[in-house]
């Protein structure tokens, strides 16, 4: 009894009892229902040995019959079998008024009854009522922590959206509280040991940072972590250097979790958070072929920082019919609701679905009004890049963008009275997108740019992209994770690259057509 206790649980013990009364065993409620039993699957019907009649029936009518008479345990024959009844103790005297509303083991047995089996369901009464109290002791604690687990993935939800006020006041019944400026880190963990990955990340930096189980991909944790974690920004602690005092809790990890992959952010704003699991994203790319396996994101400037006032406006004027949506009724999805639709596809595609916990039907829909309200084609490689850029301009405050040259405080462009950008090719020919476009593109050359065109026109399909270049699908996408070392970005798993290389090809090829024009 003590071994499957331990081993076994309610259900090994329910097991062994059936097999010693060469008949059936299971709990019952007070008011006669089968709560388990040694014939039924975890979630499936309840079951019994062939000659074992209506055990329910049987089970019921004995329990009635101990409630009325008030017994402390109770037999019935009834053909060829007997019943046996026997409370379970609880935490209450087993002497008390309430007795009754305790569950009760049951036995359904040959006749005659075998000699000792009584003493024995006697004796198992106490190992059986520990077993399902440390079970049921065990089920709280899940649902505790599933319940954590759900309150940190929506703050992480409403730091993605930019909802920050809402996000921290969320934070404020949770610990710890939300630091500011952050590191994003993203942490992939082997086979199913995200719980174990989870309890070291919190040993490593003293419960400071805040650690979530990622939403889309089963096997990676997200850790918002304080930015003066043993880092700092020079050449010894700087953005592609060594940390500058004690241990980072990143590089702890990928060091303390055997076959564990970190990717790790620039010091970015909490409001930023979004951006920094991007970047964290793309290193944990390159850190899957490293012998470190650990990889901090290198510095680039994103392109919502260098588009000017010219292409706020221009993202204010795309964006206006989706920000001004008003919903018919009042159970449709209205404008902000839409806007983090949209930027969740943008990141996570398809998987968008387990991120917003919403069907892929409503996704679907969403995505039609979506691309309906600003007249884009969501199908299309162009217009998703044009749309994820506007979201992150929009995402970006002003105060932290770079001015554009002749201008102050926002004043107007040359060439245009209001300082807004007529179309995308516009923004996109600006001195300083011209030169975030120049670093984008500056790793690759020859046939890995090749490559990239090639993916790229054809809407980052592998298929195509492979017969285009008439090599296997296989080949191609070789090719295209030794272009995620070089580039350090992820391209074949979403959040990916290529709406920036998109944008980066198109405004090279923009200045070189007005250049020749």
């Amino acid at each position: 009894m003590q071994r499957l206790a331990r081993n076994g649980g309610t259900a090994g013990l329910l097991r062994w009892l059936a097999g010693r009364a060469d008949g059936w065993a299971g709990i019952a409620g007070s008011d006669g229902t089968v709560l388990s039993a040694s014939g039924a699957a975890p979630s499936g019907p309840l079951t019994a040995p062939a000659d074992v009649p209506d055990v329910p029936r049987l089970v019921a009518e004995g329990v009635r019959a101990l409630t009325e008479r008030g017994a402390l345990a109770y037999s019935h024959d009834t053909g060829a079998h007997t019943v046996l009844l026997f409370p379970l103790p609880g935490p209450h005297d087993p002497h008390a008024e309430d007795r009754g509303a305790a569950p009760l083991l049951a036995v359904v047995t040959p006749r005659p009854v075998a000699a000792g089996l009584a003493t024995l369901l006697a004796d198992v009464l106490m190992p059986l009522s520990l077993c399902r109290e440390a079970e049921a002791v065990e089920r709280k604690r899940r649902r505790v922590d599933l319940a954590e687990s759900r309150g940190r993935e929506a703050v992480l939800h409403l730091l993605m959206t930019g909802q920050l006020s809402i996000a921290q006041q969320v934070a404020g019944a949770l610990r710890p509280r939300l630091p500011d400026p952050v590191r994003v880190c993203v942490v992939e963990c082997p086979g199913d040991s995200r719980d174990e990955v989870a309890r070291v990340c919190a040993e490593a930096d003293g419960g400071r940072s805040w650690i979530v189980r990622c939403p889309v991909y089963a096997r990676h944790l997200i850790l918002v972590m304080p930015a003066e974690d043993g880092r700092g920004d020079g050449p010894d602690g700087g953005p592609n250097g060594a940390p500058d005092g004690g241990t980072a809790t990143d590089e702890a990890v990928a060091a303390l979790v055997d076959r564990c992959v970190v990717g790790v952010s620039e010091q970015v704003p909490l409001a930023d958070t979004a951006t920094g699991y991007r970047q964290a994203f793309h290193a944990l790319a390159v850190a899957r072929e490293v012998p470190g396996r650990h990889v901090r994101f290198g510095a680039a400037p994103e392109p919502a920082l260098v588009v000017g006032t010219a292409g706020r406006q221009w993202a204010e004027a795309l964006l206006t019919p989706l920000l001004t949506h008003v919903p018919r009724r009042a159970q449709d999805p209205g404008s902000q609701e839409l806007a983090a639709t949209a930027a969740s596809w943008l990141a996570f595609s398809s998987h968008a679905t387990d991120h917003l916990k919403v069907h892929r039907n409503t996704l679907a829909a969403r995505l039609r009004l979506i691309g309906e309200l600003l007249g884009l084609d969501l199908h299309r490689l162009a217009d998703q890049a044009a749309l994820d850029l506007a979201l992150r301009i929009r995402a970006t405050p002003a105060t932290v963008c770079t001015p554009e040259a002749g201008q102050h405080d926002g004043g107007a462009a040359p060439g245009h009275a209001n300082g807004a950008a007529h179309d995308l090719d516009e923004v996109l020919r600006r001195p300083a997108v011209q030169e975030w476009a120049l670093r984008q593109l500056a790793p690759v050359a020859g046939a890995a740019e090749e490559t990239l065109r090639t993916w790229l026109r054809c809407e980052g399909r592998l298929g195509p992209t492979a017969a285009e270049l008439g090599i296997s699908v296989p080949g191609a996408r070789k090719r295209l994770t030794r272009l995620e070392t070089v580039l350090q970005r992820s391209l074949l798993r979403p959040p990916s690259a290529r709406y920036d290389l998109w944008l980066a090809l198109r405004a090279r090829a923009s200045a070189a057509a007005e250049a020749t024009s």
